[in-house]
């Protein structure tokens, strides 16, 4: 049974109110939001709950709602042994979970002053605040080409499918257009017997496949990029970034991407 937990100044109690599995040990789920709450698409919440000797963990998570909706999504893997996952997988609609009154995080779209081609690569769950900004129809407004690469182990746990071909129905009379390439890493498909591509981004990216199913090229003058997922593929693409004459963003600079690692 789950441990009573408070409100403070610091947090307030939400209820969860709905489940979603993708794959196994991979989910989102919904909690109600509290009136006041405002964030920015692309940016993190801390969520807290009781361990199992009773202590409050917090931990980050992406917010992958729309700024409009009435209720928060957390897209989550489940961590084995992890002190916050091994209580988050076993509540149900109608329990209640911490969250912390302040947002966090930097990796939103008005990071950019210009631009005209918007990549946001993601490993895993790094999908989630990406789904986010795609849920925002100021950057369908905003940008020429919204390019999501995903890249998980299997295609199993490619996510959020149905809604981002959805996403390219609705707004094709929008500015922007949407393009989504998948890609996984541990299936034993060859990339032309596939729906997807099969490789790391980086190596995707180094071997020109990447931007040859994109059918656009990465590039300083137009392209602004968003990373988000595993350090290792976020450091390794940064420097590939600044061999491509890519700076990040600086509070006193203009840059072309911006990065959120996922631990």
């Amino acid at each position: 049974m789950q441990s009573a937990l408070q409100p403070n100044e610091r947090a307030t109690l939400e209820t969860l109110t709905g489940i979603r599995h993708w794959a196994p040990g991979l989910y989102s789920f919904t909690t109600t939001r509290p009136p006041d709450y405002r964030f920015i698409a692309g940016q993190y919440a801390r969520l807290g709950l009781h361990n199992a000797v009773g202590n409050v963990v917090w931990r980050a998570y992406s917010i992958v709602s729309a700024t409009s909706a009435t209720h928060l999504e957390y897209y989550v893997i489940d961590v084995p042994g992890g002190a916050f996952t091994s209580t988050l997988q076993r509540l149900v609609p109608g329990d209640t979970i911490l969250l912390d009154r302040q947002t966090h995080g930097a990796m939103t779209p008005d990071r950019f002053a210009d631009g005209e081609d918007l990549w946001m690569l993601s490993t895993g769950t790094g999908l989630g605040p990406f789904i986010a900004i795609l849920r925002e129809p100021m950057v369908w407004q905003r940008f020429r080409q919204l390019l999501v690469v995903h890249s998980t182990r299997t295609a199993k746990e490619f996510s959020y499918q149905d809604e981002l071909l959805e996403a390219e129905r609705q707004y094709a009379n929008a500015p922007a257009r949407l393009r989504i390439l998948r890609t996984s890493t541990r299936d034993d498909v060859e990339p032309a017997h596939a729906s997807h591509l099969r490789g790391r981004i980086t190596t995707l990216l180094t071997n020109g496949e990447l931007e040859r199913h994109a059918g656009l090229s990465l590039q300083a003058e137009n392209s602004r990029v968003m990373l988000c997922g595993n350090p290792a593929m976020t450091d390794e693409m940064r420097e590939l970034l600044k061999q491509r004459g890519l700076r990040p963003c600086r509070r006193d600079m203009p840059g072309q991407y911006v990065a959120e690692n996922y631990w």
